[in-house]
């Protein structure tokens, strides 16, 4: 049986830049260029030039990519022909070879936020897409608010659509711009546009999040015909973000009816830097990966349960609808205060640790969690913590270096420019191969702000390990949880701390104490500990 082709259309760098608090330079845009460009997608969406100098100077500097880059613009203004359109001409200057213009497809919006008639409208979308296809560029064209359009005068929005393809476009877009479209109307919707003439050949889908069906509604398109569909990585974009790429791509690739019908510019090698693209995008933006997110989140093949970490053990498929591995992720096994010795000799065997079933240290290790986690501790999001104990009771822990003692200072006086700043200073003396070693560090950046206590703590307990602080030159903290796990004067601290390399591991330590500061102290000294048992030089003493 031939695949249908399905083409795969990406808007990260343009409707994923219009997310708030979002805000690519020129450089980042390159990067994710040459990351969509890897994973197979086939058009790269790069912006909108002349609208802004970073996405004007995004083209200037842009790849070669394999994927077409795409400039996105509007039609042309009324009272002007498409040649003499300043603002569509900058589109043009782009120079790239596929161009994305945006129309009105809803008779509300054009008479009341463009001021001008139907057939005005009308007029200006063939004309503009003439010109682009005049100008030797694929011409493509996003019917803005199309399915609240064809609701409300079905006739005038179709009208739209034929006129941007007879003008030669060689796509229409469907887009679902405000977002509160259902999967049942997008589906019956695009299916009718079919019916009335519309090649679904030549027909896109573009969904908004606002009611958390993008992904749903994405998929109700193409089961009705449309074989375009465009979306961002990790679902960025306007208000409540696009259809998540991330979602919707493995799921072409992997789920039926959809694996055995279409085919797409991704195979399932690129597949297996799903996890790694969209991780490298958060690091990006420096925001906090989603855990629950389907396929690439670091929880969407976690088992927490005893039950189904046991199933797990006999046969993956009982409770994973994939293999990690074909997004490149992997399975997690968490150690909690639910977990069973199933649990726990799986996340043991992941750690390298062989453990026999009837060896007595397993209930040891289970009772020190249990212990543990009753007065704050949580081992089920931290797992690099959670081997550190477990290689304890097993007389396997490390043995790199040993903190002799550390102190963090906080101080108020003003700066150069006469404020009142904080500086937090930490000394931190270790102990490494018999010799001891004192290290300052300050919190203040570059900037001038200062960064806080934990920051210093960090910066001078990694100063100076020795044999050991070229191995953690890489690691670098990416996030810091705190929470209160008792209230009152007996209140306890617990810290989680995420940390990562530059092989892309991330890896998650706890510490817990009325005090915060020992609290996080505790979680970075496991942090670079469990880094060191990767990365540490040959010769290391660890216990045997």
């Amino acid at each position: 049986m031939t695949r249908e082709r399905l083409y795969l259309y990406d808007t990260t760098l343009r409707d994923g830049q219009q997310t708030q608090g979002v805000q690519f330079s020129t450089a980042e845009k390159v990067t994710i260029a040459q990351m969509l460009d890897a994973l197979g997608v086939d058009y790269i969406e790069g912006g909108w030039p002349g609208a802004n100098p970073t996405d004007s100077a995004f083209f200037d500097a842009a790849p070669r990519t394999t994927a077409r880059l795409t400039a996105f613009g509007m039609t042309k203004r009324a009272g002007r022909s498409a040649a003499n359109d300043d603002v569509l001409a900058a589109v043009m200057n782009a120079g790239t070879g596929a161009v994305c213009l945006v129309g009105k497809a809803h008779d509300f919006h054009v008479t009341t936020a463009l001021g001008v008639t139907l057939d005005e409208n009308v007029g200006n979308i063939a004309a503009s897409i003439a010109h682009l296809v005049e100008q030797g560029r694929e011409a493509l064209f996003d019917a803005e608010h199309f399915f609240d359009g064809y609701r409300a005068n079905p006739a005038y929005a179709l009208d739209v659509l034929r006129a941007a393809l007879d003008a030669g476009a060689r796509w229409v877009v469907l887009c679902d711009t405000n977002g509160g479209c259902l999967p049942h109307e997008i589906g019956r919707i695009t299916a009718a546009v079919i019916a009335a003439g519309i090649p679904g050949d030549r027909l896109g889908i573009h969904t908004h999040n606002d009611t958390e069906t993008a992904v749903a509604g994405s998929l109700a398109a193409i089961d009705a015909g449309a074989r375009q569909v465009q979306g961002t990585l990790n679902g960025l974009g306007e208000r409540c973000g696009n259809a998540n790429l991330t979602t919707l791509i493995p799921t072409l690739l992997l789920k039926e009816p959809y694996a055995s019908r279409f085919e797409t510019g991704v195979t399932l090698e690129a597949l297996t830097g799903l996890t790694r693209a969209s991780r490298r995008l958060d690091e990006i933006l420096n925001r906090v990966p989603l855990r629950q997110a389907p396929y690439v989140g670091a929880s969407a093949f976690a088992h927490k349960a005893g039950l189904h970490a046991s199933a797990i053990l006999k046969d993956p498929a009982t409770y994973e609808h994939v293999d990690p591995a074909v997004v490149g992720n992997a399975r997690i096994v968490p150690m909690s205060n639910q977990a069973g010795q199933s649990n726990l000799r799986r996340r043991l065997a992941e750690a390298g640790l062989e453990v026999a079933p009837d060896d007595p240290v397993l209930g040891r290790i289970l009772d020190v969690v249990k212990t543990r986690e009753g007065i704050g501790y949580s081992y089920d999001t931290a797992q690099a913590s959670f081997e550190l104990l477990a290689r304890a009771e097993m007389g396997r822990a490390p043995d790199f270096f040993e903190v002799k003692r550390y102190r963090v200072t906080v101080e108020r006086r003003k700066n150069k420019y006469n404020r009142m700043v904080s500086l937090s200073e930490a000394v931190v003396v270790v102990k490494v191969d018999g010799e001891k070693k004192l290290s300052v560090s300050e919190s203040m950046d570059e900037d001038g702000a200062d960064r806080g206590p934990v920051n210093a703590l960090a910066k001078a307990l990694a100063k100076d390990l020795g044999p050991y602080s070229d191995a953690i030159a890489d690691m670098r903290l990416v996030d810091f949880k705190v929470r209160i796990t008792q209230g009152g004067t007996e209140a306890m601290t617990r810290v989680i701390i995420d940390s990562e390399d530059a092989q892309g591991r991330r890896w998650s330590t706890v510490g817990v104490s009325p005090n915060i500061v020992d609290a996080s102290f505790e979680a970075l000294l496991d942090a670079i500990n469990w880094k060191l048992l990767r990365d540490a030089p040959r010769g290391i003493r660890v216990q045997a």
